[in-house]
């Protein structure tokens, strides 16, 4: 089987596309790669990207790059992802979310060693923050 070397991209799909951008930019500090009517995408620590979708702006398909042809997606309800960062800085983006008004809903230390903080973005998607290594048996820990 060909190997895969990660998730490049992960999608999420908005109400509000304008509100969602403000949050990514403003609280989570991520850089805009392209700015739509339909979508903005966001750089992750130079290696993956997020790309916010206003709800229902890609459900008839889209074309991108010139002609390229996208088939058709969307979803709806509250969706999970996380954002990985380093254990010494896991603290500092706790301080942060709390800082810009973000409620923390959890707060968790995982058996490897991980931890974990949980928080809603203005569409109610979870959002998480993860301290790696210590989350899964490939990110380095074997317990």
């Amino acid at each position: 089987m060909p190997a895969l070397e990660a998730i490049l991209e992960t999608a999420i799909y908005v109400a509000d596309l304008r509100r969602a951008c403000a949050f990514y930019e403003d609280i989570m500090g991520l850089r805009p790669l392209e700015k739509a009517d339909r979508l903005c995408a966001y750089s992750v620590n130079e290696r993956s990207v997020l790309l916010i979708f206003a709800r229902g702006g890609t459900a008839d398909g889209a074309t991108a790059d010139g002609d390229n042809e996208i088939p058709p997606h969307d979803a709806t309800g509250q969706i999970h992802f996380a954002f990985q960062a380093t254990h010494d800085a896991f603290d500092a983006w706790d301080n942060h979310l709390t800082a810009q008004g973000v409620e923390i809903l959890s707060r968790t230390s995982w058996m490897r060693g991980g931890k974990s903080m949980y928080f809603r973005d203005p569409d109610e998607n979870l959002v998480e923050i993860a301290a790696s290594p210590g989350l899964w048996p490939m990110d380095g820990t074997t317990a």
